[in-house]
């Protein structure tokens, strides 16, 4: 792997779906589910999430041209899908949850609740499609998969040492930090919103 290209890779990628962003939605989980269980949880939605990056990676030129589908137009949707999203979170509204919590919170739901946030990132998948598609070469695809990875690595790491601190933070501390969150997450939606129509022509003051 060529160190630079990696590494670049790798800050992509920690900024879309790294610690910061993941923790909150465990901290969420941790507040209704057991230590043990909510560490299953952890180890499963990574498993997920690897599996579903390397077939996402490895496939991306193929996908694109299988869907006719354009950079601009995955950036314009991913950014679409992730501010809607991120509204969600200012709003209260936790998107693609299975709504309250039971009073015996399984592993299952666990999981699915983690579906939108982690284990199929809008924002991730965008830019490991688009990353991925951005050379046809088996060595690229190759770099940008390993990156990918070693964030949800770390990702899964993060969570199993803090999982503890993670199942005693205050439920209206998790709250704000993720109305918080979903601000800042809902201008990255709009700043890939505006790249997609930047690339496709279109003349946003400001942008080059």
């Amino acid at each position: 792997m060529n160190p630079f290209t990696f590494s670049a890779a790798f800050i992509t990628f920690f900024s879309v779906v790294g610690p910061p962003k993941v923790l909150l939605a465990f901290a969420g989980l941790a507040q209704t589910h057991p230590v043990r269980q909510l560490r299953t949880i952890a180890l499963i939605s990574s498993g997920a999430a690897v599996l579903v990056g390397l077939v996402t990676g490895i496939t991306a030129p193929w996908l694109l041209d299988l869907f006719h589908i354009s950079t601009p137009a995955l950036q314009l949707a991913g950014g679409a899908i992730f501010f809607v999203y991120a509204v969600g979170l200012v709003l209260g509204m936790h998107l693609g949850s299975d709504g309250p919590h039971q009073d015996a919170p399984d592993i299952a739901g666990g999981v699915r609740e983690l579906l939108m946030p982690y284990i199929v990132s809008p924002l991730a998948m965008t830019a490991v499609l688009i990353e991925a598609a951005a050379r046809y070469s088996v060595g690229w695809r190759s770099t940008v998969v390993g990156a990918y990875v070693c964030v949800i690595a770390l990702d899964l790491v993060c969570v199993l040492v803090l999982t503890r601190l993670l199942s005693r933070t205050h439920h209206t501390t998790i709250e704000l930090l993720g109305r918080l969150l979903g601000l800042l997450l809902a201008a990255v939606g709009v700043d890939l919103f505006l790249d997609g129509l930047s690339d496709l022509g279109v003349h946003i003051l400001g942008r080059h």
